[in-house]
């Protein structure tokens, strides 16, 4: 079975090297070094380039207040220790940031990850094992690790306290959404309430791959008015008609619920997870639009524009 680990990166400002509590739960005193590199963050007018925090400051810079600022739905880079089959430093992988922007702690200086560990068999029957994702997995206590970042404009959490956000992941595409739900109901903050209406649907093979389970039902259980969860177990439930019940199965529950939401200029739409997704909920809207007279993938195209339908998916 592959393993999540999520892990909360600190980023002291007393140093460049930072410490990293793992974490494969809410609380874990262990420490791995972290430090910052400038191989791929690059500065561009006081702010962070390629994909990264915009020229305003006010806008889509971090809230916090540690070396890294970042805001929930950005992603970081990691580099991997050791050299490739040419010789060459390892590429660095991107990975969503899996906490708010003020940290697991609350403090600003630490950023939660989290990662799958990719092992597979190839056609030659060799078995080969993801470079970054089991490095990650396998560090110690103690270890150092380059980090880049942050990066990201596509998954900005929308700042209206009043929206819908409807937020659709498989696997450890729950991560930026985990980032989303902590700054909405674990924490409290001068300048924002959330009001709105919060509604996830996450996707996974088996039971036990449901990452942070726990957090969302206890999320859920204080913000009955404000949340819903709802979750596809693709090898273990079946709809009524017996088929394997994936995401946009689940989905197609709520088919007209959703699509009554979507018509409204307050709601957004976030995906994180593998491709096939996006097509799977294409084909749950197309006949619900068309009632109303409205082509779907126009519509998409619309709620793109307007920022409200927002995609990352591997």
């Amino acid at each position: 079975m592959a393993a999540a680990v999520s892990a909360a990166l600190s980023l002291p400002s007393s140093s460049k090297s930072t410490s990293l509590p793992t974490r494969t739960s809410i609380i874990s005193p262990d420490r791995i070094s972290f430090k910052k590199v400038s191989s791929f963050a690059v500065q561009r007018g006081g702010s962070w380039g390629k994909g990264g925090i915009s020229e305003s400051p006010g806008d889509d810079r971090g809230s916090g207040e540690g070396e890294v600022p970042y805001r929930e739905g950005q992603s970081i880079g990691v580099i991997a220790d050791g050299v490739d089959k040419n010789g060459k430093p390892h590429k660095l992988r991107l990975y969503s940031i899996a906490s708010s922007a003020i940290g697991d702690f609350g403090d600003s200086k630490t950023v939660s990850l989290c990662v799958k560990r990719l092992v597979y068999t190839n056609d030659q029957g060799e078995i080969v094992k993801g470079v970054c994702s089991n490095f990650l997995c396998d560090l110690k206590p103690g270890a150092e690790v380059k980090i880049t970042g942050p990066v990201g404009k596509e998954m900005l959490m929308p700042k209206d306290p009043n929206a819908t956000i409807i937020m659709l992941a498989t696997g450890t595409g729950i991560a930026p959404f985990r980032s989303f739900l902590w700054k909405m109901f674990f924490e409290k903050h001068d300048d924002y309430k959330f009001n709105g209406l919060a509604w996830l649907f996450l996707g996974v093979p088996t039971s036990s791959s449901l990452l942070y389970k726990e957090e969302f039902e206890k999320m859920k259980e204080k913000n009955p008015d404000n949340m819903r969860v709802d979750f596809a177990v693709s090898r273990e439930q079946t709809n009524e008609k017996g088929e394997k019940m994936y995401i946009q199965t689940r989905m197609a529950q709520y088919a007209e619920e959703l699509w009554e939401l979507l018509k409204k200029d307050n709601t957004f739409v976030y995906m994180c997870g593998l491709k096939g997704m996006e097509k799977g909920i294409d084909d749950i809207m197309v006949s619900l639009a068309a009632k109303d007279g409205i082509d779907w993938l126009d519509y998409k195209k619309q709620l793109k524009k307007a920022e409200q339908w927002n995609v990352e998916v591997y």
